[in-house]
């Protein structure tokens, strides 16, 4: 254990490469726990298209390539490691502690950019097929599918949504969910229903992803849930839509959570309710989910940890940063949560 660090940021991606390359260039010389998986889910993407100023688009590898070289660049220290545990103060100017690899470090601000996963089905193919036919969101990836067949799978909102975008490119969009009736609202299933390119196929699940001669999807073998009879859908896309999972286990029982497991901000803030802590990305957002998004959640998360460090009494100045009055700091102390 060393000094105490200006700021620990706990993830990668957009958000958390974001947030370093703030608060380096604001003289905080951030440590980053990046975790193994660095880069977040765009590692897991191929092409990128609509990320202002990459007008020919770039590969999702590349793109947090450049990300991550863009804030060690700057100062970022970049840890290619997992936090394993952490202990975050409860007043205002206290001391976070974090614990990688059984090392203890401590700072006085933390940034949770750790993210969110997409909720698998776990079934043959789909991960040997992800990028290749099989794909997490519509958003980013409709328009590789223009006059094909696709599905989508799930029964939520999110899956309407899904479907209603997709049905702009593709030329058929089969909507499979596991029982006859929705999880949707009324208002999206009529949306979704009111396309003459949207059908509606229940109760199936998926058994398996069938991959062609060239290697992307050729089809999906799904399974009626009452009778067992298997059915072979032609698709060249499959869009899963069944949820996210925030990686938000490290800190629960800290920082408040909603019930889907997302880190609760203040406002329009990325402050949590414990002092000198915030979060930023997927793993308060459960709307918009984009790079782009995350990517500015990261900066609103550095700027307020920067005016954090200024603003609180307690902490000492930090060299190359103005200080400001403690009478007019806006961090008032909070309750402790129960562990």
């Amino acid at each position: 254990m060393g000094d105490i660090e200006n700021v620990i940021i706990i993830g990668s991606g957009p958000a958390g490469y974001t947030a370093a390359l703030y608060t380096a260039r604001a003289n905080l010389n951030p440590l980053v726990i990046e975790g193994f998986a660095w880069g977040g889910l765009l590692q897991q993407t191929t092409d990128v298209e609509n990320y202002p100023g990459f007008p020919e688009g770039i590969m999702g590898p590349d793109m947090m390539k450049r990300f991550r070289d863009q804030a060690e660049r700057f100062g970022g220290r970049l840890v290619t490691d997992q936090a394993e545990r952490v202990e975050l103060a409860s007043e205002p100017g206290g001391v976070h502690r974090v614990w990688v690899s059984g090392t203890e470090h401590q700072a006085r601000t933390v940034i949770l950019a750790m993210g969110a996963e997409h909720k698998r089905l776990g079934v043959g193919g789909e991960q040997e097929l992800a990028g290749r036919g099989i794909s997490y969101c519509a958003t980013c990836d409709a328009a590789f599918f223009k006059g094909a067949p696709t599905l989508i799978v799930g029964g939520g909102d999110s899956a309407m949504e899904e479907a209603i975008f997709l049905s702009k490119f593709a030329s058929k969009v089969i909507v499979v969910n596991r029982r006859d009736e929705f999880r949707a609202s009324k208002i999206m299933l009529g949306r979704a229903r009111a396309q003459a390119n949207i059908e509606f196929l229940t109760p199936y699940t998926v058994k398996e992803f069938v991959a062609g001669d060239g290697g992307p999807l050729a089809h999906a073998v799904l399974v009626n849930s009452d009778t067992g009879e298997e059915l072979e859908v032609v698709a060249a896309g499959t869009f899963i839509a069944i949820g996210h999972e925030p990686q938000s286990e490290l800190v629960r029982g800290q920082v408040d959570l909603d019930d889907g497991g997302y880190v609760i901000t203040e406002g329009k803030s990325t402050r949590t309710n414990r002092p000198g802590v915030f979060a930023a990305g997927d793993l308060v957002d459960h709307t918009y989910r984009q790079a782009v998004t995350a990517a500015g959640s990261g900066t609103q998360a550095a700027l307020d940890a920067e005016w954090y460090l200024r603003d609180t009494p307690g902490i000492p100045p930090v060299q190359g940063m103005p200080v400001g009055d403690p009478a007019e700091a806006q961090w008032a102390p909070v309750a402790d949560v129960a562990q």
